[in-house]
C-alpha cells in the first residue's frame, strides 16, 4: 500500500485577495506562500519520498521546489494535474460569483455543475483519480512515499474518489494553501491518516541519519 502525500500549493495574491486563478498562467507564491513552501522542504527533509509530482502550474512548481531540493528529487509535471478548467469563471471575483444563482449548486449538488466553457466536477474527479490511480500503480511498495502538489478541489475530490464519498459531500472538506493531506491507497482499499494539515509534521515516517 503507497502513501500518497496530497499537497496544496502556497498562497498568491489571487487567494489572498479572493479570485479564482483557475489555469491562468503567471500566477506565483507571494511571500506568505513562499513560507509555506520552505516550511513543507523543511518539515519533509528526513520523510524519505520516493518521488515527488506537480501540476505544471507555477504556484505548484514553486511549492514543490523546496521539497524536492530537500530530497534531490526530480519533480514530475503532469498537466493532469492541473487546476480545475473553470472556464468564463477564470480570474473572477468570489464575492461577485456567490451572487449568481449557480453558486448554490456548486455548493451544495456539485456533480450537477459545469463551469462556462469548463468542466464538470465529475470529469475533474475523474481525471485526477486516473492520475493517482496510475502513480500508485507505478510507485507500489509497501514503503513507497509519493508527494503529489496541486490545487484544493483536485485534492478534496481525490478525497472523496478514494473513501467512497458522494461527489455532492466534497465540499465539505478543507484543503488551505500549504496544507498536507495524507493517503494510504492500495488495491485493497483506501485509507485517510490525515486531513489538511500543516507543517511541522510528527505522524510521517523518517529516515535515520548517521
Amino acid at each position: 500500500m503507497s502513501t500518497l502525500l496530497l499537497i496544496r500549493h502556497g498562497e498568491n495574491e489571487y487567494v489572498k485577495t479572493g479570485k479564482l486563478a483557475g489555469r491562468l498562467p503567471g500566477i506565483h507564491l507571494n511571500e506568505r506562500g513562499r513560507k509555506q513552501a520552505e516550511a513543507l522542504g523543511e518539515a519533509l527533509k528526513d520523510v524519505p519520498i520516493t518521488a515527488i509530482y506537480s501540476s505544471p502550474l507555477e504556484r505548484a512548481m514553486e511549492t514543490a521546489a523546496p521539497i524536492a531540493n530537500s530530497r534531490n528529487l526530480k519533480i514530475t509535471q503532469n498537466p493532469d494535474l492541473m487546476d480545475t478548467n473553470i472556464g468564463k469563471w477564470q480570474g473572477k471575483s468570489l464575492a461577485l460569483l456567490r451572487l449568481k444563482k449557480e453558486w448554490k449548486i456548486v455548493q451544495s449538488a456539485p456533480s450537477r455543475f459545469q463551469f462556462p466553457e469548463g468542466e464538470s466536477f465529475l470529469d475533474l474527479q475523474t481525471r485526477i483519480a486516473n492520475v493517482l490511480e496510475g502513480i500508485i500503480k507505478k510507485h507500489n511498495k509497501p514503503k513507497d512515499i509519493i508527494a503529489v502538489v496541486f490545487h484544493a478541489d483536485p485534492i478534496k475530490l481525490a478525497v472523496s474518489h478514494f473513501l467512497g464519498l458522494p461527489l455532492d459531500h466534497f465540499q465539505k472538506l478543507s484543503c488551505d494553501t500549504g496544507s498536507l493531506t495524507m493517503l494510504y491507497a492500495g488495491d485493497a482499499g483506501s485509507n485517510l491518516a490525515k486531513l489538511n494539515q500543516r507543517p511541522p509534521f510528527d505522524f510521517l515516517p523518517t529516515e535515520k541519519r548517521k
